[in-house]
């Protein structure tokens, strides 16, 4: 629609609603200045179709947690979803499979690695099964996308002597207080921020933890990670159930984070050269159990792994346990 048909049809409404009071040919100067800028069209009332994908989205990450699956795995699916949508930009229904090959092919070439573009892959395989088992979508057009053959990185565990020196690195009761517990209990960097002091059973120096799928399981530490919990607890003046908390008020729970920003401290405050991080505590401890003669499944019990698999992969043995079990079984 043209500009002067617009103020016309404005200067004819006004005019059926106050008559002589206003001067018409004032109002059309005054109108023609302020649309002068602008071009007006007529409103389309055609049906626009909504973009779906976010709303099914929530819903998967909705049954997610339903299922059991742990905050930082609902999290994690809804970081690579959000991404996945925000490029596709469709409705669930009309997505194809090229439109999962470009965006997986475009996602590599930003240079993440390929256990990363696999954990990708893996996401949306699971949202669209999902979206194909309750019937939102007719196909899954995931059924012809292979996920990536990464070969899983090899991490190697700190050594008796690695570990020595990051004790040397803690400045604080709470630094030595996590580093302890962290190591002796193997538990998962969510497990340790849900723990509250009541939980821990200080005679048997144990306590239960819940972990991914909600699974709980009894986790053990040490008389060295007893005292330094003790003395950081002693040390503390607040009322907070946490086992760890923050220093600074108001007092509250120390979030992942946080520990994870005390555990760069110590490796920062050690001089130690390898990279230390939550999980590689964990790492190292279940190597040394299973290095120092520990049945695989009470190791797996401990981690709190579904598959006896997942427990093999911290399985690194050193040249010496070779030989020691060597010698053991075949002496003649």
């Amino acid at each position: 629609m043209r500009t002067d048909e617009v103020i016309i049809k404005i200067i004819g409404k006004l005019d059926l609603m106050y008559g002589n009071v206003i001067n018409q040919q004032d109002v059309k100067m005054m109108l023609e200045e302020v649309l002068y800028d602008y071009d007006i069209e007529t409103k389309s009332t055609a049906l626009v179709p909504l973009n779906n994908m976010q709303d099914m989205m929530m819903l998967y990450l909705a049954s997610k947690k339903i299922e059991g699956s742990s905050r930082n795995t609902i999290e994690s699916y809804g970081r690579n979803l959000l991404k996945f949508s925000n490029d596709i930009m469709k409705n669930v229904e009309d997505v194809t499979t090229m439109d999962i090959r470009v965006h997986l092919a475009n996602y590599a070439k930003t240079g993440v690695k390929n256990t990363t573009i696999a954990t990708r892959t893996d996401i949306l395989r699971g949202f669209f099964g999902w979206l194909h088992s309750e019937e939102y979508i007719t196909s899954n057009v995931m059924n012809r996308i292979k996920t990536i053959k990464a070969e899983p990185e090899q991490r190697e565990p700190l050594t008796y002597e690695e570990l020595e020196i990051l004790r040397t690195g803690c400045k604080t009761f709470r630094q030595r207080a996590l580093l302890e517990f962290a190591y002796a209990t193997a538990c998962r960097l969510s497990e340790i921020v849900q723990v509250n002091i009541f939980d821990i059973d200080w005679n048997e120096m144990c306590l239960d933890v819940v972990g991914k799928g909600n699974k709980e399981r009894r986790v053990y530490f040490n008389a060295k990670a007893k005292v330094h919990l003790k003395r950081y607890l002693n040390s503390r003046k607040d009322s907070c159930d946490a086992l760890f908390v923050t220093e600074r008020k108001p007092i509250k729970r120390l979030e992942n984070r946080g520990i994870q920003r005390e555990i760069k401290k110590i490796q920062q405050q050690s001089r130690l050269k390898k990279n230390v991080f939550m999980h590689l505590l964990r790492h190292s401890q279940a190597t040394n159990l299973l290095n120092s003669g520990a049945d695989i499944t009470t190791v797996q019990s401990i981690l709190g792994h579904s598959e006896l698999s997942t427990t093999q992969i911290y399985s690194k043995t050193s040249d010496s346990n070779v030989k020691y079990e060597y010698k053991k079984y075949m002496a003649n």
